[in-house]
């Protein structure tokens, strides 16, 4: 009969290397999310109504001839202009923002007091105990007892804000309503060396007030919508200094 022995060997395993691998993989992990955070924090958002621009219905078919000489799909008024009137046409429009307001205020309060009180009463030194005090004191002759009070207040603010935005935008028709107003949008991007920025432009538009080529201004457009932001380094280190102020706000230092 065989009789087999296993011994059981110990293993070291070195973690050290291990963990440091660990930790590196999540340190990569945390700094990539830091960088999409910081990249999507810095794009600028909007209020304009999407989307900034449309393209035109395609023609419908033109249909058989039927051997007369008018058709009514190929139809176009002789005395019609190049205003726009279509889904996908283009209006340029002049942005004249100008506006001011001024706020002042004031107030003011002023309230007087008097109490007189006269009294055949005092407080005799010869009482036990509680005469012999009181009566040193300033208060120990109640006969005769005044008191006066003022006071007032006075206020005043004053606040002013302007601000002047001027500049052009072709925006595209992008609906055309029921009563024949256009809705207009149109997004314009530059692009610097050190960032970008963003001109955007929404509204509702009367054809009535378009002028010759095609201009209308942006006082004349209905539930108006005009941003102009921008995305650049600025804006980074805006965010940057968010971060900057969560990180500080937990050192120990």
């Amino acid at each position: 009969m065989r009789t087999f022995t296993f011994h059981n060997k110990p293993t070291n395993i070195n973690l050290s290397s291990y963990e440091v691998s660990l930790r590196n993989y999540f340190s990569y992990i945390l700094f990539s999310f830091f960088l999409l955070l910081n990249a999507c924090a810095i794009t600028p958002d909007t209020i304009v109504k999407k989307p900034t621009t449309a393209r035109p219905h395609e023609a419908p078919a033109v249909a058989a001839s039927s051997g007369a000489i008018f058709n009514a799909q190929a139809f176009h008024p002789m005395f019609e202009d190049r205003r726009p009137r279509y889904v996908g046409d283009i209006v340029t429009i002049n942005i004249t923002e100008n506006t001011s307001a001024t706020k002042a205020g004031g107030s003011s309060g002023n309230k007087d007091g008097k109490a007189d009180f006269t009294t055949n009463a005092s407080i005799k030194s010869n009482v036990p105990i509680v005469g012999g005090i009181a009566s040193k004191l300033p208060f120990g002759n109640l006969s005769t007892f005044s008191a006066n009070s003022a006071n007032s207040f006075a206020d005043k603010a004053a606040e002013n804000a302007s601000n002047v935005f001027t500049g052009s935008i072709t925006t595209t028709v992008t609906e055309v309503l029921p009563n024949g107003n256009l809705v207009v949008s149109g997004d314009k991007q530059v692009s610097f060396d050190k960032g970008t920025e963003f001109v955007r432009f929404s509204g509702v538009v009367n054809p009535d007030t378009i002028t010759q080529g095609n201009f209308v201004t942006s006082n004349k457009v209905a539930d108006a919508r005009i941003e102009y932001r921008t995305n650049s380094k600025i804006d980074a280190a805006a965010i940057s200094s968010i971060f900057a102020r969560f990180f500080l706000s937990i050192s120990p230092w």
